[in-house]
């Protein structure tokens, strides 16, 4: 339960702890991984644009751990926190056996964000609904909703969508999911500068994480508030969705769908050592031998050592690959696979050392007596 909570927390606040990287090329991605995929983009109106400065950032699922469910962040117009930045949306990919959440930012240029459409200028790759231009943004008026007697710097180009998502699928790779790839474009706006989601695009998450009525098990995929005028306004001006975008059809026990849970022996999920729970070491019934007890209780520790330092040993190798990533402004395609590799052995690494404890549980067990043969005295 300790652990859940962990995760749920680090999902509203992760924003917050990437904030120390601000004026690095790039930041750590979000990481949670769910067995089961979020519903379908829900049919929904775009509200009005507030006024200039604002730019759209798309509506999207995210996921709490302490309901086991997913819940509908509304779309909303957010002031960009930089002159000529744009917002890369957060996306839901298939990764290693698992749904993976990778959260959004804000850059220079448009990144990849799984080829979703998101509507509204994110059509699946870049965006179409405006442009900063001489430190003005000016907004399409073909795919924003824009009142022309407040904003005034539009524009009008058609955009042709070849690309579009009929089925309004929310997550990347996997069955049924957008079979998309990061473009060259992608990779080198990987490498830019990234600033984290906004202090008010964190508190609109938080505020949609505590409100029920957004949870898919609710709404079964149609939230009553898609979309709102301003971050944390689910009230005044805010838009309903007009219907789910497919039905919803969650598993009947969405914790046992869970990684780390159900029929893989509980087997966290972890990615890093760092991020394991720590081993549970099961004292076997007294022998009623003194010195074989202690016997065990000192290999139980020469072990338990043992395994510390390969946990430590590998938590710093994967530390330098971290750093060589940055060091070299690797792109998020390149560091998605390491992430991978990284889960992999760290998974093995606990397997490992499970097997080791289960081991040696055995051999200190002691020795059954033949039935009906009464103990020696």
């Amino acid at each position: 339960m300790r652990n859940r909570s962990i995760r749920a927390i680090l999902f509203a606040f992760a924003v917050l702890i990437a904030s120390s990287a601000l004026s690095s090329p790039s930041f750590a991605q979000l990481r949670i991984s769910v067995g089961f995929g979020p519903p379908a983009l829900p049919v929904y109106e775009q509200p009005l644009c507030p006024g200039e400065g604002y730019i759209w950032t798309p509506g999207y699922w995210a996921w709490s751990d302490d309901d086991d469910d997913y819940y509908w962040v509304p779309g909303t117009w957010v002031l960009a926190p930089e002159v000529g930045y744009l917002w890369t949306p957060p996306y839901w990919a298939w990764s290693d056996g698992a749904f993976v959440f990778y959260d959004g930012y804000w850059g220079p240029h448009v990144g990849f964000y799984g080829g979703i459409d998101y509507g509204f200028g994110y059509f699946g790759e870049g965006f179409e609904g405006g442009r900063w231009d001489n430190g003005r943004f000016f907004y399409n008026r073909s795919v924003t909703n824009v009142n022309v007697t407040v904003v005034h710097n539009v524009y009008n180009t058609t955009v042709v969508n070849n690309t579009r998502n009929v089925t309004r699928v929310s997550y990347n790779g996997g069955n049924g999911g957008i079979n998309a790839r990061p473009t060259r474009q992608d990779e080198i706006a990987a490498r830019d500068r990234h600033v984290p989601p906004a202090g008010v695009q964190t508190q609109h998450l938080q505020a949609a994480r505590r409100n029920p009525v957004l949870r898919a098990s609710e709404n079964h995929g149609k939230p009553p508030v898609a979309a709102t005028p301003r971050p944390g306004a689910f009230h005044e001006g805010a838009v309903p969705a007009r219907e789910a975008g497919a039905p919803y059809h969650p598993p009947a026990n969405r914790r046992a769908a869970q990684p780390g849970t159900g029929n893989n022996g509980g087997r966290s999920s972890a990615y890093h050592p760092k991020e394991l729970p720590p081993v549970e070491r099961r004292s076997p019934s007294p022998t009623g031998n003194p010195k074989v007890d202690r016997k065990y209780q000192q290999q139980q520790q020469r072990l338990q050592q043992k395994q510390d330092q390969e946990r430590q040993k590998l938590q710093q190798q994967q530390d330098r690959e971290h750093q060589r990533l940055t060091q070299r402004n690797a792109p998020e395609p390149r560091r998605q696979q390491t992430e991978q590799r990284h889960q992999q052995q760290t998974q093995q690494l606990q397997q490992r050392h499970e097997q080791q404890q289960q081991r040696l549980q055995q051999r200190q067990a002691p020795p059954s007596r033949s039935e009906g043969k009464p103990p020696k005295r």
